[in-house]
């Protein structure tokens, strides 16, 4: 017999069998993850001889099916429970990044065989997200913490993936790093096959286009929720896309692949210290909190575009990644408890399409522009528009004054 939440012990109500199982799978899931991207990707596609270009190519190509279709994603984990559906995309997903290891092992391959396989990753992605997120308010009690603690250890994952995959791109191959990732996944889909959660399907049939209808308009109801993703498209195109392209590939191209690890890792070590502070901290008006905690952002940016040294650049990332994990935390558990549980993944899956769609154009364009103007001037204007974001948060009344449930 199935025990309410509210009969727990407050020492089981966070980690109990199931959620460590949750978390578990996530660990070992993102830590592949994070020795993937960017890192080993931005390394192979420059080895492969695709340039920075390329790497813009690449990155896009997962995150533009992600962003394009996490929105059905959404309303087949509400039709088919998020258990189910994030088995299925680990299991898809530990074939292709299997397939993606198998093509550098073989040889160089073209940029689009690298771009195919991406995006088939990213569609899977696209499965999993809405699922993720649904799953946690069903699995803690207290949500915020479960998503501090999650956030910890994905910066923990994020300190220790590039630094594995820079000391192994040392000693090893592209190849050997690749097929750990995609062993990840299926250690991940072992996890989620033993938790006791069990969610019954939704008995009501109804047709796609109507639970796409249905949660747009419970996405559209929350001012404070879509204002918040309008102004990330923003910050994808202008900010997060220009960075995650230029900012891994100067630092390889001047400092080497293990010092990319490093200074990448350091970005983890800062969002661990950030979930840490989210996980105790719990403000009035958490967007609020969070939009200030963004506003170190921009030395991460500057740091790279001036080309200073490594120990600057680390210190530069791990202020953003702080910054980073504490808004993550403050953004995430908002909707996860604002938002009604039956409707939860399609809302979330609105969030993730409107947060990452214009990330893809942020990434292929800082390429190509950087090519012209070179890539310090984008980097300066990507750290101006950062403060802009800023701004643009504090300035929105249901954003700013969005109160803690």
């Amino acid at each position: 017999m199935v025990r309410s939440l509210e009969s727990l012990e407050p020492r089981e109500r966070l980690w109990s069998r199931d959620f460590t199982l949750f978390f578990a799978g996530r660990t070992v899931s993102i830590f592949g993850d994070q020795m993937l991207l960017p890192t080993t990707i931005t390394v192979a596609v420059l080895k492969a001889g695709h340039g920075v270009s390329g790497v813009g190519y690449a990155l896009a190509a997962y995150t533009a099916p992600l962003a394009l279709f996490v929105i059905v994603g959404g309303v087949i984990v509400d039709r088919f429970t998020p258990v189910r559906v994030m088995v299925a995309a680990d299991v898809a997903r530990l074939i292709i990044h299997s397939a993606l290891a198998l093509a550098f092992a073989v040889g160089r391959p073209s940029i689009w065989l690298v771009v195919i396989l991406l995006a088939l990753s990213g569609c899977a992605a696209a499965a999993f997200q809405p699922g993720f997120g649904s799953v946690i308010p069903r699995l803690a009690c207290d949500v915020q913490k479960a998503n501090a603690a999650i956030r910890v250890t994905e910066s923990l994952a994020t300190v220790a993936g590039p630094a594995a995959a820079g000391l192994l791109l040392v000693f090893a191959s592209v190849p050997v790093v690749m097929a750990i990732d995609a062993a990840t996944f299926g250690a991940s889909a072992c996890c989620l096959l033993t938790l006791r959660l069990r969610l019954p399907r939704a008995q009501r049939r109804v047709p796609l286009r109507r639970d796409l209808v249905q949660g747009w308009q419970e996405f559209r109801a929350r001012r404070w929720l879509w204002s918040v993703i309008v102004v990330f498209m923003f910050f994808q195109v202008t900010v997060n896309g220009p960075f995650m392209t230029l900012g891994p590939s100067l630092i390889t191209i001047e400092h080497g692949e293990t010092a990319l690890g490093v200074i990448m890792s350091m970005f983890g070590v800062g969002a661990v210290l950030g979930g840490l502070v989210a996980a105790r901290l719990k403000p009035r008006y958490p967007l609020r909190a969070g939009a200030v905690a963004l506003a170190v952002g921009p030395l991460a940016i500057l740091v790279v575009a001036m080309r200073l040294s490594p120990p600057i650049l680390a210190g530069g990332y791990l202020l953003d990644g702080a910054a980073s994990a504490f808004w993550l935390v403050m953004f995430h558990t908002s909707v996860q408890t604002k938002i009604p549980p039956d409707v939860l993944g399609r809302v979330h899956a609105y969030d993730v399409a409107g947060s990452l769609v214009m990330r893809p154009v942020g990434q292929m364009a800082a390429g190509l522009v950087a090519l012209s103007l070179g890539a310090a001037p984008v980097l300066y204007f990507s750290s101006a528009m950062l403060v802009v974001t800023v701004c643009l948060l504090l300035y929105v009344p249901a954003i700013r004054n969005l109160p803690r449930d």
